[in-house]
């Protein structure tokens, strides 16, 4: 059992740290009020090759894991740039893994590279409008037409849609009444965006403005067969894979915005002084932060060990979602807690800590819910009734 960072990945974590230094808090708060994709940023870590930290070296990665990749995300969020600089390239790193596990050589060699190397942006198209998490249920309907498919329907809270050129979708081949099970008739595509058939309409959220989310209109889109990633009808069991590396990475990355705030709010309590005292002398201000500050090292723990099982081919569903509750709500917490200790400034947008509680807000409710993530708890290690 060890809890260290072997030389490798603590080398891993300083390049990114500095790295992300070149991109300054103000840029940050820029980027949050312009509402502009952070082009600049992603074209850095594009060409430093972070995009590939996860993949094959086959395919222009470097061949490394998870646990790897969210050291990375960890520091891009802990760096100052929150949720927002996290989500701008975070896509790159588990969302092409379908393509690896189940894609085949050509498409690997066709697909992965110009994401790994910033000449392709992408969003992956799966949540519907009245489906949430009940991904069976999807209504967007792929139907198969001479040379490959049409797709029609709708999706929701799709992020990068307005500057991919690349789009990861779930559709529905076959109608679910005319499936044996509800899991099967789903099937994943990679194909290009095409903003001709496609609409992409913002909603306005409470932070990570510059990384956009979204709805898609999507009508009689073209999708040639070779975009299909693996069988028809296999979506769904394909996604799976993908969702323990999604939850660990986003409880990273919640971890360094807590961990932002705490050290901002920490050094506040250090050069404020009101009475002739810094008001970090006072336990008041001390005993929160310190809390945070134990919460969010606790919380780490569970989200490496989680990276951990599963760059080791082991079972992780339980540790990644605990993880991911952990994460979500202590890193909010921990946000919150910096605020209230910074007073009256805590709420000034040039401190940048009102930013971090915004984005923290949206780490503690997705992709997943605290509530679901008790849910599956409840359901799988203390084997309770399911409750949905």
């Amino acid at each position: 059992m060890d809890f260290a960072f072997t030389d490798d990945q603590q080398n891993i974590r300083e390049a990114v740290l500095k790295l992300c230094a070149q991109f300054s808090d103000d840029y940050w708060l820029e980027r949050d009020r312009d509402e502009v994709f952070p082009r600049d940023f992603h074209t850095a870590m594009a060409e430093a090759g972070w995009l590939g930290i996860a993949m094959p070296e086959a395919v222009g990665g470097a061949g490394l894991g998870i646990t790897e990749a969210a050291i990375m995300m960890q520091a891009v969020a802990e760096a100052g740039g929150g949720m927002t600089a996290a989500s701008a390239v975070h896509g790159p790193v588990f969302s092409m893994q379908p393509v690896i596990l189940f894609g085949t050589q050509e498409q690997q060699k066709r697909m992965i590279p110009p994401i790994l190397t910033g000449e392709h942006t992408m969003c992956f198209a799966v949540t519907e409008p009245n489906t949430g998490l009940d991904t069976t249920k999807l209504k967007t309907r792929a139907e198969k037409v001479e040379g490959g498919y049409r797709i029609t329907g709708e999706k929701i809270w799709i992020s990068v849609a307005q500057a991919a050129n690349k789009m990861m979708i779930l559709a529905r081949t076959t109608p679910l009444d005319q499936v044996k099970k509800k899991t099967e008739g789903l099937s994943l595509f990679y194909t290009d965006f095409d903003r001709s058939k496609i609409e992409a309409r913002v909603i306005h959220k409470i932070g990570r403005h510059s990384v956009d989310s979204n709805m898609l209109f999507i009508s009689d889109l073209f999708v040639p067969e070779e975009d299909r990633i693996g069988g028809e009808g296999d979506g769904f069991k394909i996604i799976l894979h993908g969702l323990n590396p999604e939850r660990i990475l986003l409880a990273a990355e919640a971890i360094g915005i807590g961990r932002a705030a705490v050290r901002r709010s920490a050094r506040y309590a250090r050069e404020r002084i009101v009475f002739d005292r810094p008001i970090g002398m006072n336990q008041g201000i001390q005993h929160p932060l310190a809390k945070c500050w134990a919460q969010l090292e606790a919380a780490n723990l569970m989200v490496m060990k989680a990276a951990q099982l599963f760059d080791q081919r082991q079972e992780c569903g339980v540790e990644a979602n605990a993880g991911k509750y952990l994460a979500g709500e202590f890193g909010f917490e921990a946000c919150h807690t910096a605020m209230l200790s910074m007073g009256g400034m805590g709420l000034a947008q040039e401190y940048h800590v009102e930013r971090y509680v915004r984005e923290a807000a949206i780490l503690r409710t997705v992709p997943v819910s605290p509530h679901m993530i008790l849910n599956f708890i409840a359901e799988k290690v203390l084997e309770l009734p399911r409750s949905y």
